[in-house]
């Protein structure tokens, strides 16, 4: 058996635009300048408390869980929409499940709303499921988020490889025993996937199938 995790966000799924704007929403709906904050492009990829934290952060401002209460009410109402799929995405998917390559989601976003941009993308063929953070906290860690998937699927660390853009994603990989893809189209970039000691590095999505399927 041949499994790809493949992340969600700067991965298969443009996010920037939505993320960031309700980012910015968070930070007015406070009372604070949201215009101060430059790119977010760091913000997209960790889990969102630990975006918002930082975000709040020079402002002296500690409401993290009322501005995560706030982030995904604006979220789910608008921002979840306001994305795309990276060019190439939808041929890979196809070209890994026609190889037999098994296909699970897995990010650090919400699992609900994972869910959501899935369909809204048109995603949805060839995935055996979608894993990600769940409401109240749980699997908010990447390597956690892996261990339960290797769990619940009994997949062997062996037959998997993660695919994804950030650090986060090589280093949960790492503490799996997980082959890992960076994919330099997303938000970390090569310095980032290279400290982190990804495994193979590509700037194509038809290059992760090569790697996958050989």
């Amino acid at each position: 058996m041949r499994v790809a995790l493949l992340d969600l966000d700067g991965t298969l799924s443009d996010s920037r635009p939505g993320i960031a704007a309700s980012f910015r929403h968070t930070l007015r709906a406070l009372g604070h300048d949201p215009d101060t904050a430059g790119d977010l492009t760091w913000a997209v990829g960790p889990p969102i408390a630990v975006s918002l934290a930082r975000l709040l952060e020079p402002f002296g401002d500690d409401r993290v869980d009322e501005a995560l209460t706030i982030y995904r009410k604006q979220y789910s109402d608008v921002g979840l929409y306001d994305c795309s799929a990276y060019p190439g995405i939808a041929a890979m998917m196809s070209a890994l499940r026609s190889s037999g390559v098994t296909m699970c989601i897995a990010t650090s976003k919400r699992r609900d709303f994972a869910e959501r941009v899935i369909d809204h993308l048109g995603l949805r063929d060839g995935l055996l499921r979608v894993y990600g953070a769940e409401p109240g906290g749980g699997l908010d860690h990447k390597h956690d988020l892996l261990a339960h998937i290797l769990s619940a699927e009994g997949f062997s660390p062996a037959d998997c490889v993660m695919v994804g853009d950030r650090l986060h994603d090589i280093e949960a990989a790492k503490l799996n025993t997980i082959r890992s893809i960076g994919v330099l189209w997303g938000y970390g970039g090569r310095a980032e996937l290279e400290a982190a000691g990804a495994g193979a590095i590509v700037a194509a999505p038809a290059e992760v199938v090569r790697l996958v399927v050989d």
